[in-house]
């Protein structure tokens, strides 16, 4: 257990996960899923969604208020973990975009323990045609890289009293039911494949290697 940090797992309800209000202290949250979910970022609406697909391939769809486009989650497919920090904890940073490269480091450094070469993007966003509607087809700060492939997405909700980073990596990369879902006109999964590093590990070994690589509270 990480010294300063409070560890939660949530399982399931992956609607009430996004919609809760975390308190504004040092936290982790790994989240898991019972059945597939497309997680839409906060600036979404369904109509991004082909809800067709969606009901003919059993995928919830559910929103979450951090940013970014869509997240596929597919159950033991992500390693996804929340972080909560207070307004007055040192790592608090007034800028929005700088704000989330601490986490960024720490993906990068968990998963060079796993064999994963990552590098955290420091620049500004860069987003392409897609990058509304899927979050990996666009880069932001603090946001993990192997090459041109995304390796762990990271957004982030603040309010007045915390900040709530919502991190994932996937294991597993699902392109072709990704572009389905995507309303048309869609991109092709032959267009998201490049976009998505995975990591070649279990859940539990990412999980451990995060707690053991947490940052001091």
């Amino acid at each position: 257990m990480p010294a300063g940090w409070t560890l939660h797992h949530s399982h399931g309800d992956t609607a009430a996960f996004h919609g809760a209000v975390p308190e504004p202290a040092r936290s982790l949250t790994f989240h898991t899923v019972d059945r597939p979910t497309l997680v839409l970022g906060s600036a979404q609406s369904s109509s991004d969604v082909d809800g067709r697909v969606a009901s003919a391939l059993g995928v919830d769809v559910v929103g979450r208020r951090s940013g970014g486009g869509a997240v596929l989650l597919w159950p033991g497919e992500f390693v996804w973990l929340d972080v909560v920090i207070p307004v007055d904890d040192r790592r608090w940073d007034t800028d929005v975009g700088r704000a989330m490269v601490w986490v960024g480091q720490w993906w990068a450094v968990a998963l060079a323990g796993l064999g994963v070469a990552g590098e955290v993007h420091t620049g500004g966003l860069r987003s392409d045609d897609w990058s509304r509607q899927v979050c990996w087809t666009g880069v932001g700060t603090g946001e993990v890289m192997v090459g041109e492939s995304k390796v762990v997405g990271i957004s982030q909700r603040r309010t007045r009293t915390f900040a709530r980073f919502q991190s994932m990596c996937h294991l597993h990369w699902r392109p072709e039911i990704v572009a389905a879902l995507v309303a048309p006109p869609r991109p092709t999964a032959a267009r998201l494949a490049p976009a998505a590093a995975v990591v070649p590990a279990t859940w539990d070994d990412v999980r451990q290697a995060l707690l053991d690589t947490a940052p001091p509270a």
